[in-house]
């Protein structure tokens, strides 16, 4: 019952643009990426320059998809951009952009975990999570990680949107229904969304990229972890990073009231912004 009705509801909700559909319409994810590059640095361009973030520094983009951003970072400065990513399927679509470009002496895709990277300690100057703390399974594991990797005076540039986005459930690339997750069960949106992947081609992968299974045998949304305002701030002070900058992006400009006001802001919080640096002590 529960599911038919999100399914009926969902008819009315446009979908926005999602990397997953763009592949299916014979887009290209690197280059999408590549193209939205500036906007996944614009938090903090703000506050900080490109030659700040980049200017003849070693980069590390974790969760970097494609690959198309690092490559806008390689191509902004830096001396040498690494992306690392857990899917090794984006290796070819990466390197072949990479050519294209012509950044193939400035760029690199490992695919790894990013809590147990393998990199040499104190390698990279900067590192980039844009819209990848929400996704790591060990978020805890990867800020050591990335306290570990990072160079004395090196910079974490983080930013993701909290759970409770309104798209926080990151369904979007086939439920537009705004807080879904808010109003409907996990079992039901697993349910909704393995019947609306029987209308893309890619629709039993997708499934098994979202889709886990517990010790129990029940199933569960495996792509997030469900990271919060609250959560993630106690994960920052349990890190030896020294955090610099913070900011809390309201949805609209006009619901900043609703995005301050301690009931309300998980709701109302667009982005989640924050700089740390690994201090020379």
């Amino acid at each position: 019952m529960h599911t038919k009705l999100l399914l009926f509801l969902n008819r009315f909700f446009p979908l926005p643009v999602h990397p997953f559909n763009l592949q299916n319409e014979g887009g290209s994810y690197a280059k999408w990426e590549y193209e939205k590059g500036a906007d996944t640095i614009a938090f903090y361009t703000e506050r900080y320059t490109t030659d700040e973030m980049f200017a003849d520094k070693v980069i590390l983009d974790i969760g970097c998809g494609a690959g198309g951003k690092t490559m806008y970072y390689a191509l902004h400065g830096a001396s040498h951009a690494v992306g690392i990513d857990i899917l090794p399927k984006y290796r070819e679509e990466s390197e072949k952009l990479a050519r294209e470009l012509g950044c193939e002496d400035k760029f690199e895709f490992v695919s790894g975990d990013a809590a147990d990277s393998g990199f040499p300690s104190e390698s990279f100057d900067t590192v980039i999570m844009n819209d990848a703390m929400e996704h790591v399974s060990n978020p805890e594991g990867v800020l050591l990680e990335v306290e570990r990797v990072l160079k004395k005076g090196g910079r974490l540039y983080v930013n993701f949107p909290p759970v409770d986005h309104p798209f926080g459930a990151h369904l979007s690339d086939l439920i537009g229904i705004p807080w879904v997750h808010l109003f409907f069960s996990e079992k039901t949106l697993i349910a909704a969304y393995k019947e609306l992947c029987k209308t893309v081609p890619d629709g039993e992968e997708r499934i098994k990229f979202r889709i886990s299974e517990n010790e129990n045998g029940e199933e569960y949304f495996s792509y997030i972890n469900h990271m919060t305002i609250k959560r993630f701030n106690r994960l920052c002070e349990n890190t030896g990073l020294c955090r610099i900058y913070y900011k809390e992006v309201p949805l609209r400009r006009f619901l900043t009231p609703l995005a301050k006001f301690p009931p309300t802001k998980r709701f109302f919080v667009k982005m989640v912004v924050a700089v740390l640096e690994k201090t020379s002590e």
